[in-house]
């Protein structure tokens, strides 16, 4: 059986999830990432996770669509027995996500409910029935956002659906914590990726307004996060539970 640990990262082909993975690789963790659509990219994470000389794979996962969890959580034994040698897992980083610009006047229910299900009910319930295939003494991650601390126009349903998240991660340690199973959530800042149809990367004077209300002076990157989560699935945070790590060069402070 494999002596490596192992990861599961939703959304791993690109942005923060792919970050994540190279990151947890580079710690000597193996890695299941999930893509949703782009299996091509998926592929080249994993072939550089590979380079890295640690085991990886992908998997198609639409985190928004709890029906599908079942089967993919087959999948997910399946590439545990055939790729790593092992029945269990050690962490799983609920980051699948994307954005939601629109006022609260203006926001529709179907934009809610597709916001809903993918930020919230989704990592719930995957995360729910991952418990059986989790080793004890793992670790729960789940992404939230600034925008659960500090309010812009624009993002209430996202940033109260992370709110919710933040919640349910201390619920989490609470319930969990007799299997030795730690939780903790990491909120980052704004960052520049194609996140959000590349927002804040693109979109110049929200990037000079994002570095402005930043007391480092910067927009966030995604090498300012992956290592945040890998570090949390290391022994050196093993007595880290509970907690929002905000990773945001102190935005808005």
């Amino acid at each position: 059986m494999s002596t490596s640990k192992i990861a599961l990262v939703t959304g791993g082909s690109r942005g923060l999830g792919k970050n994540m993975a190279l990151s947890l690789a580079q710690k000597g963790i193996d890695v299941i990432l999930t893509y949703h659509s782009q299996q091509a990219e998926a592929e080249a994470v994993v072939a550089e996770i590979k380079n890295h000389g640690r085991q990886a794979v992908a998997l198609q996962l639409d985190a928004s669509a709890v029906k599908t969890f079942d089967g993919f959580f087959e999948q997910v034994k399946a590439a545990l027995r055939d790729t790593f040698g092992a029945d269990k897992f050690d962490f799983l980083i609920n980051n699948a996500g994307t954005g939601l610009y629109a006022s609260f006047a203006e926001t529709s229910e179907e934009q809610f409910d597709q916001a809903l299900n993918l930020h919230f009910k989704g990592p719930f319930f995957l995360t729910q029935k991952a418990l059986t295939l989790l080793n004890d003494g793992g670790r729960i991650v789940n992404i939230s956002s600034g925008l659960a601390r500090f309010s812009y126009p624009g993002s209430s349903a996202y940033a109260s659906m992370k709110g919710a998240i933040e919640v349910l991660t201390r619920y989490q340690a609470k319930e969990l914590g007799a299997r030795g199973i730690a939780a903790n959530v990491v909120a980052p800042g704004a960052i520049e990726t194609d996140f959000g149809g590349g927002h804040v990367r693109d979109n110049k004077e929200l990037n000079a307004q994002v570095a402005s209300a930043t007391p480092l002076g910067r927009v966030g990157q995604p090498d300012d996060i992956g290592s945040i989560v890998a570090f949390l699935c290391t022994e050196d945070a093993k007595w880290i539970n509970a907690q929002r790590i905000e990773a945001s060069g102190g935005m808005n402070i």
